[in-house]
């Protein structure tokens, strides 16, 4: 089963993340899988998980493939599109899509540590050669 690549429309909400983190971790899962893995990360009761799934299926956020024991679900969306579309959407509501503006405040609040400014400041060196991330 392999997830779709292109990073257009990818909106998910805490419940669909949660999902979906766990898909990314391991996949296909059985419902009986995802139910005790979410019921112990996240608390949700049996038919929470199963509504939560359902719906993903509707949106085709996940994948649903017959198997042995019964359905097997696997994600539709890359984790790196996801990620991608959510860091997008919070850059664009609160920084007006500036990364610099959020690191300027991240950077007054001392809340970058010194490990990440030197990981900051090698991947800016590495865009500044040209190379890849």
């Amino acid at each position: 089963m392999e997830a779709k690549k292109d990073t257009a429309g990818v909106k998910l909400t805490s419940s669909e993340w949660s999902v979906l983190t766990c898909l990314w971790e391991d996949s296909p899962r059985t419902v009986m899988q995802l139910v005790a893995a979410l019921g112990e990360q996240v608390g949700w009761a049996k038919s929470t998980t199963i509504t939560t799934l359902r719906r993903m299926e509707e949106k085709g956020l996940v994948r649903v493939e017959p198997g042995a024991r019964g359905k097997l679900y696997a994600p539709a969306v890359e984790r790196e599109r996801a990620v991608t579309a959510e860091t997008h959407s919070f850059l664009d509501r609160v920084y007006q899509g500036s990364v610099g503006m959020m690191m300027s405040a991240m950077a007054k609040r001392q809340e970058l540590s010194r490990d990440e400014v030197a990981e900051l400041r090698s991947i800016l060196d590495q865009i500044e050669r040209g190379g890849k991330i």
